[in-house]
């Protein structure tokens, strides 16, 4: 034996991952037991067993470091593994093992069927063995992305379900659609109900769920403040889904939808108001901080509190909205004194402002308009349906076109996103005025009320009901020179002429406010045209506005 051959200490290496790569391979205990009998047959010193689930996809192992550092320190120089893909699936820790190869640091790799020596053919074949593992991971990344792709194009969700549904584990491998959850799904509906209703906040609707109703995860939890969000702005809901999240490339689900397309819309308008934040009590209150940009260059307006002290002794407090600069560090829009700019939402509101008989009048008259809004609604629908039609010919032609190779991907694709959106927009139409008749006159009977009790809540209210009342006014509010300027709204001009020509028609008269008085008043309305036109605009714009609340 020749004494200056070293000592081969051996460190034996089992690793085993709990991800989808390993599902073939043996257990830790099995490959121990197997390099158990190669070290009793061939007589092995092994100084320490190393062992560790972890995947060897990327670097970062905290055992397979340990066992480096020992093979650095010259505690071990040889390593006993069931296979080299235990060793490593990824090109860093493959170069590690051969760089301590080619130092004389590690002298030999010993499995059950090979042994791999500090020889060049020897380190070549480890590499290449190291590489087909790594090979094998790739390519089932890129199958299993392919099948999630190829499973969304067929309308199911591959992913884990939402709440109110589950994932069919029953069906077929590759077909595992998401079905309802007999359990949750009608209340995630009623969660849908309330906050379609615009009377209540996502963290209302959550206490409420936990708490009254007792709903709980499938994991037995309560819902947290994350979980009520992602379901209101989830559009899996609707019936489409995005996939992969942030791609742009999205689908129709196969699921029973839970709610519609239209009311998904509205749920984000309305999540967008109750995002604006409201001031905590005992807090400093700006009601109007939120809802007001600059008009000038439309960064946010912010507000301060100032205190005025005179010689007399006097002390008078002020709160000043003015631009916060973020966006133009120049902008010279002078500040507003809150006094003045609740003094032009009164303004605003008065001009809007009608009696409540002539609102019961005005519904009267927008609710005696079916007959002829439902004829109108049917032209619609069919012109809609056609051009629909016309679309989804155009997408299936589409189709045909990329398969038979005369589109590129791209084109392929920024067509197809156009087309899709196009379609969408006229199912989202459909939708509208599938809700029919009574959808509008609900809406429009908001509208009227608004108009008729705004003004007097405004006053009487609390700074938290004056923003609100503020907010319903429009989504784009600018102060600019000093003057609030709401963008052109249709339905705050029509209520603004309603209420113009019920000034001028009673303001010839000033009779007592009584039933018969009314009556005339409301023959005079019927044979007023414009009184008409506007109450015709109201109607139209109530549908476009059907998320404001009653006041």
């Amino acid at each position: 034996m020749n004494r200056n051959q070293p000592t081969i200490a051996y460190g034996l290496y089992a690793r085993k991952s709990s991800e989808q790569e390993d599902r073939q391979v043996a257990s830790i205990d099995s490959q121990k037991r197997e390099l158990d009998a190669l070290v009793q047959r061939d007589g092995l010193s092994v100084r320490k067993i190393f062992e560790e689930s972890h995947s060897a996809k990327r670097p970062g192992r905290p055992v397979f470091n340990e066992l480096v550092a020992a093979i650095e320190r010259g505690r071990i120089n040889a390593l006993l593994t069931w296979s080299p893909n235990r060793i490593s699936r990824n090109a860093i820790d493959t170069g590690v093992i051969i760089d301590l190869m080619d130092r004389d640091k590690l002298l030999e790799i010993r499995t059950p069927s090979q042994t791999y020596y500090n020889t060049p053919n020897d380190k070549f074949l480890l590499g290449l063995f190291c590489g087909q593992a790594k090979l094998e991971n790739d390519n089932k990344g890129v199958d299993v992305k392919r099948g999630l792709k190829a499973k969304a194009e067929r309308g199911i969700y591959p992913a884990p379900a939402p709440l109110g549904y589950l994932n069919d584990r029953y069906a077929e491998r590759g077909n595992k659609t998401i079905v309802p959850d007999p359990d949750r799904f009608d209340l995630v509906r009623k969660m849908f109900d309330l906050m379609l209703t615009g009377d209540y906040t996502p963290p209302q609707i959550l206490a409420i769920a936990n708490e009254e109703w007792g709903f709980r995860t499938p994991l037995g939890n309560k819902m947290s403040r994350s979980n009520i969000y992602n379901i209101f702005s989830r559009p899996f809901y609707s019936g489409r889904f995005e996939y992969p999240v942030g791609s742009g490339n999205w689908y129709t689900g196969a699921h029973k939808p839970m709610i519609t397309k239209a009311e998904y819309r509205h749920i984000q308008s309305l999540m967008q108001i109750s995002a604006c934040p409201k001031p905590r009590r005992g807090e400093l209150a700006f009601p109007y901080r939120g809802p007001l940009r600059c008009g000038a260059c439309k960064a946010m307006i912010t507000a301060e509190r100032k205190t005025k002290r005179q010689q007399n002794g006097n002390v008078h407090e002020y709160v000043y909205y003015h631009c916060t600069k973020r966006k133009d560090p120049s902008c010279r829009q002078p500040s507003l004194r809150e006094e003045a700019l609740e003094g032009q939402i009164e303004k605003l509101l008065a001009a809007i402002e009608i009696p409540e008989h002539v609102r019961r009048w005005g519904l009267e008259y927008i609710e005696s308009l079916s007959g002829k809004s439902a004829a109108d609604r049917k032209l619609v629908a069919d012109t809609i349906q056609k051009t629909l039609e016309r679309c989804e010919r155009k997408l299936g032609a589409l189709i045909d076109l990329r398969v038979n190779g005369e589109l590129t991907e791209a084109e392929f694709s920024a067509t197809k996103e156009k087309l899709t959106g196009e379609a969408d927009d006229l199912r989202f139409r459909l939708e509208q005025l599938d809700s029919g008749q009574e959808n509008d006159e609900d809406a429009a009977d908001r509208l009227l009320s608004f108009a008729q009790n705004a003004r007097a809540q405004f006053i009487a209210g609390d700074p938290e009901t004056r923003k609100e009342i503020t907010l319903a006014l429009g989504s784009n509010l600018l102060i600019q020179d000093k003057k609030l300027v709401v963008e052109r709204s249709i339905w705050i001009d029509a209520l603004r002429r309603v209420a113009k020509e019920v000034r001028a028609i009673e303001g010839r008269f000033e009779p007592p406010k009584t039933r018969m008085t009314q009556h005339y008043y409301s023959k005079m309305y019927m044979a007023n045209p414009r009184m008409l036109r506007a109450l015709d605009d109201v109607r139209t714009a109530a549908g476009r506005h059907a998320g404001l609340r009653s006041v």
